[in-house]
């Protein structure tokens, strides 16, 4: 069966443009779909972490059970957190969560209907969940429970300690619904393109034919003027046809070459000039690549000094308070892997407030960075110095017993005594306190640091400028 030479171009012309269209429509709906998630993502990501600044651990400790929701402080939170709900209609739940164990139990909800009450232990194990007692994390796919579909993300508070988190859902079904409208118009537009395509492959093959057809006439009127036309096979189709007619203009195609030559030059000439747009273009594309990548290296930057600000005591360069109970936490951990000894020593300078009254307040701050400086240089690489607040310093005393740690707080003491401290207003000497307590599995990490503070107590209590160890024998304070 012969197929015409009209048919031939429509489905080769259907074909090409489907096939170019089809994939980059294919690309790019890849790219929105990835880009809706990220973008939602984010949002939920950067939602929790601003939300994990509004509410305080302090206020949250004493609910830990069902009954504790006749407390006020229940209902006063509880309605703060669902007013912050209400103000994003994409968001269906807030909630707050503690860690206990490796488990992730229910403090706060906002669900007016169903809420999750405290002490109420949340029984799935998401990763992402556990991960935002840490830092802030995000589900990577919709997850289901009992109270429905959701893509959650999740922040620390930022007092919690790594106790406590805040929790937000977005309903299954507006990802869905964001999802679907973004498929709907991908289907629309891959309809709109083969319609488009079927229609111009149409016009294109009826045009090409129908040039042939008039070019077949012409050749022929020519052909009769000066030769007999040949025959003509009528078993071909319009293509062979007109190479028939071809052969009986070969004599006319001299007076046509010179035309033909300046059709070439011109077709050349914009084919040059294609190709330089074309290049011009892709230089566009690429300094506009260069500047995106640019821009994503900057953002990277940022989040890094904005992650070691939160960490760094902004006077002493030091981990702050927040670092440094981090550092306890995995210090204690790998405690229960390999029993090595720590000890932790709480350093605070003597009569701080006499040295801000005689030098200022910048007086008092230059002290603080001297002490700091000095101490690091004093302290072994291992050690981990922290400031933990105003004047008071916490030393991490790595592979080290509470017997050794008191002999090397005691020559940290005696060249705090020793050294000179020369201010912008003048010179001045210092003395500190020191409390020594040694980890011990028996009590968890806030105990550590509380039997150095009872033995920092201590020594302030005897006349200051002395280091005073705790010993499990020791009456805790207030006892």
């Amino acid at each position: 069966m012969q197929v015409s030479t009209h048919t031939k171009l429509f489905f080769s012309h259907l074909l090409a443009v489907v096939l170019v269209s089809g994939s980059i429509g294919t690309y790019f709906y890849a790219s929105a779909i990835d880009n809706l998630r990220y973008s939602l993502q984010s949002r939920l990501l950067n939602s929790a972490a601003m939300l994990s600044e509004v509410f305080s651990a302090a206020d949250l400790a004493p609910l830990r059970s069902e009954a504790d929701t006749a407390l006020p402080v229940y209902a006063r939170l509880t309605e703060r957190l669902r007013k912050l709900a209400n103000t994003n209609p994409d968001i269906a739940f807030v909630y707050i969560m503690r860690k206990v164990g490796d488990q992730a139990v229910f403090v706060l909800d906002s669900d007016p209907a169903q809420p999750a009450l405290p002490g109420e232990v949340y029984q799935q194990q998401l990763p992402a969940l556990m991960r935002g007692f840490d830092r802030p994390s995000v589900d990577a796919q919709i997850t289901t429970d009992k109270w429905g579909s959701f893509l959650s993300g999740y922040a620390p508070l930022h007092d919690g300690r790594g106790e406590y988190l805040i929790g937000l859902d977005m309903k299954a079904d507006e990802v869905a619904g964001k999802m679907y409208q973004l498929k709907q118009a991908g289907v629309i537009s891959l309809v709109v393109s083969l319609l488009l395509a079927v229609l111009f492959s149409g016009l294109l093959a009826r045009h090409f034919n129908s040039r042939i057809h008039k070019l077949m006439k012409r050749c022929n009127e020519i052909a009769r003027t000066q030769l007999r036309p040949s025959g003509v096979q009528r078993s071909g189709d319009e293509l062979y046809r007109l190479g028939q007619t071809v052969e009986a203009m070969a004599e006319h195609l001299e007076r046509s070459r010179q035309q033909s030559e300046q059709v070439q030059r011109e077709l050349e000439a914009s084919q040059q000039e294609l190709e330089a747009r074309v290049q011009q273009r892709t230089a566009e594309l690429l300094t506009a690549n260069e500047k995106l990548r640019e821009e994503i290296r900057e953002r990277e930057r940022i989040e890094a000094v904005l992650q070691q600000t939160a960490r760094t005591d902004y006077l002493t360069q030091l981990p702050n308070r927040r670092a440094m109970i981090q550092m306890l936490d995995k210090e204690a951990a790998r405690y229960e892997r390999s029993p090595n000894p720590f000890s932790l020593v709480l350093l605070d300078i003597d009569h701080f407030k006499h040295i801000n009254d005689s030098f200022g307040h910048d007086g008092g701050d230059e002290v603080l960075v001297n002490i700091a400086e000095r101490m690091r240089a004093w302290m072994r690489e291992k050690d981990v110095l922290a400031r933990w607040g105003g004047e008071e310093f916490l030393i991490l005393l790595s592979d080290t017993d509470v017997d050794r740690a008191s002999d090397q707080a005691e020559r940290l003491r005696a060249a705090i005594e020793a050294e000179t401290f020369v201010l912008q207003q003048g010179e001045t000497r210092i003395t500190a306190s020191l409390g020594v307590a040694g980890y011990t599995p028996q009590q968890e990490i806030d105990g550590c640091i509380k039997d150095a503070d009872v033995a920092l107590y201590r020594a302030k209590s005897s006349g200051r400028n002395r280091v005073v160890t705790h010993r499990p024998s020791d009456i805790p304070y207030g006892t």
